[in-house]
């Protein structure tokens, strides 16, 4: 606001009172004069110190989940806020349960939550609202405008808050025999399981030459130091890691779209895949070909088995969107290459191409066990020593 026309104004008041002998008149532009440096003081300092922040009970949750989220606001200076308004941009997708407390934007998928609240010297003050989670994904609350003015309602200051936060829905949850995969054998490897393999990737050591052993096993400089055939030992890992690789194409050419049903369907699977291999003690990693919330690049997760790592996996299952980085089929030829021998490769997909055939065969011929879980209305493919799972999704 610009207020170079107001002071002209009580100067020229004042001095039409001083010469006419208004003295009135001159002690009521001198008491405004008082009152407007006292509020552009106010305004200049009021949103000052102000620490404003959301904390939801739960960061984390699934959907139809009721949370209680509560907005704290404290005045951290001498001078009090008379009045202070925060608009809080805020997902439809987590929207309030009771009506009225959030306004639809022009922004598609979300609103604003409008907050208003007075604060004495050193003062905090919340307010408490309950959501419901109804979608998954990974939302930013964020960044709130903050607004508040003078005592006596002149000026007023705006500033909005830099700092955002995120809120977490996991996808739905989907029973692991709906999918109707043999109960004693659901990825098709318990008897590879069984087996321990050393990997060529990782050599640990060296040992004497055996008969057996291949002629890529053999130490060359090993060898030629001691003057005796000596043979590469390599780590001995356990068949017990699965890599579940989800392709988030579902139509054949990624300009025809997508289909969201099909999308959040192949979603709920690897949840339910996951979350399966883990209670049967897997190591357990994700890959997919599409993009996270608020990032442009394909994610991988290596396999593992900590308490931790299942929240990892779902979350990163929340914030995947239907916006593919790459073909499944070259994304999944890069990826395998860092996998680790004899490994379980459970893929998840809508659709299938010749190519994508050809690659899984060529996992199996390198001693991975291979599990295709494929929801096309294309017919079956057959592939041997693949363990298909067909169940066409119609919606």
């Amino acid at each position: 606001m610009d207020t170079s026309v107001w002071w002209i104004f009580l100067a020229v008041t004042f001095l039409i009172g001083i010469f006419s002998q208004i003295y009135l008149l001159a002690a009521f532009s001198v008491m405004l004069a008082v009152v407007g440096l006292l509020a552009q003081y106010w305004q200049m300092r009021v949103l000052k110190n102000i620490r404003y922040i959301r904390r939801p009970f739960y960061w984390r949750g699934f959907p139809e989940e009721q949370v209680s989220v509560q907005f704290e606001v404290e005045n951290r200076k001498f001078l009090p806020v008379t009045w202070l308004r925060i608009d809080d941009p805020w997902p439809l997708a987590l929207a309030p349960e009771q009506d009225g407390l959030i306004t639809r934007t022009e922004n598609p998928g979300y609103g604003i939550i409008t907050n208003l609240f007075s604060l004495r010297w050193y003062e905090r003050s919340r307010q408490t609202i309950s959501i419901r989670l109804k979608q998954r994904g990974i939302y930013m609350l964020g960044p709130a405008r903050l607004e508040a003015g003078d005592l006596f309602g002149i000026f007023s200051s705006v500033t909005e808050q830099s700092t955002v936060d995120f809120l977490t829905v996991f996808p739905e949850q989907m029973d692991f025999e709906t999918l109707r995969l043999p109960a004693n054998d659901p990825f098709g490897d318990r008897r590879a399981r069984r087996r321990i393999f050393e990997d060529p990737i990782y050599p640990v050591g060296v040992r004497n030459y055996h008969p057996e052993d291949g002629f890529r096993r053999v130490h060359w400089p090993a060898t030629a130091h001691t003057g005796e055939l000596k043979s590469r030992i390599f780590q001995p890992v356990s068949a017990q890691v699965m890599m579940v690789c989800l392709n988030i194409s579902t139509f054949p050419r990624y300009w025809e779209g997508t289909y969201p049903e099909l999308l959040e369907h192949l979603v709920r699977v690897a949840s339910a895949v996951i979350q399966r291999a883990l209670q049967d003690g897997y190591r357990v990693g994700l890959i997919s070909n599409g993009c996270l919330a608020h990032a442009d690049q394909p994610f991988r997760l290596p396999p593992g088995r900590s308490p931790q790592q299942l929240a990892r996996l779902l979350e990163a299952l929340a914030g995947v969107t239907p916006f593919a980085t790459a073909s499944f089929e070259d994304f999944l030829t890069y990826e395998m290459r860092q996998l680790p021998f004899g490994s379980t490769v459970v893929v998840v997909t809508g659709l299938w191409s010749p190519q994508l055939l050809e690659i899984l065969s060529s996992l199996k011929r390198h001693g991975h066990s291979v599990s295709l879980l494929l929801f096309s209305t294309q017919p079956t493919p057959r592939l041997n020593g693949v363990h298909i799972l067909h169940q066409p999704f119609n919606g």
